[in-house]
C-alpha cells in the first residue's frame, strides 16, 4: 500500500483505494449476491425511504459498518460470520462505499467490494428494487451476545 505524505483530493484518494478493490457492475452484483455474496445498503434512511430498498440486502448504516460487518464483534449482523464472505457494499452513486470497503478490507474482509454506480445504477439496470412503502426503513439488527 502506498502511503501518501502530504494532501491530496478526495478524488485522489478515491482513485487510489479504489485499486485495492474488485468492483462489480450491477449484473455482477446481483449474479454474486445468487451465489451467496452478503450486499450491505450503507445509504442513510432518507435516501432509502425515497428510492427504495434492494430486496435481499442488510441495511447497515456508514457510521456502523465495522462493527456490523466484523464476524468477531458483539455488534455483528447475524449475516457476518466468516472473513472470507463476499460483501458488496452500495451506497447512492458508488462513492461512500468505495471508501467503506477498502475500511473493510482494513478489518481482515478482503472480499468486500461494492457495486460501480450504487443503488442509482442497480435501479437503472432494471434490476429489483422494493419500492418506498411511506414507513421507515431501518437497518438490520445486530445479534445479541
Amino acid at each position: 500500500m502506498t502511503v501518501t505524505t502530504g494532501p491530496r483530493s478526495i478524488d485522489d484518494h478515491l482513485a487510489a483505494v479504489r485499486t485495492r478493490l474488485n468492483r462489480l457492475e450491477p449484473a455482477q452484483a446481483a449474479s454474486a449476491a445468487r451465489a451467496g455474496a452478503l450486499l450491505v445498503d450503507t445509504r442513510y434512511a432518507a435516501l432509502r425511504d425515497r428510492d427504495g430498498t434492494i430486496p435481499g440486502a442488510v441495511i447497515v448504516e456508514r457510521n456502523e459498518l465495522e462493527w456490523r460487518l466484523d464476524p468477531t464483534s458483539d455488534h455483528r449482523v447475524a449475516q457476518a460470520v466468516s472473513h472470507e464472505l463476499p460483501v458488496i457494499l452500495f451506497c447512492n452513486e458508488g462513492y461512500a462505499s468505495s471508501l467503506a470497503a477498502v475500511a473493510l478490507h482494513d478489518l481482515g474482509l478482503h472480499h468486500a467490494t461494492d457495486l460501480i454506480g450504487g443503488f442509482q445504477a442497480w435501479r437503472a439496470a432494471g434490476l429489483p428494487v422494493t419500492p418506498p412503502t411511506g414507513e421507515p426503513t431501518v437497518p438490520t439488527p445486530h445479534i445479541s451476545q
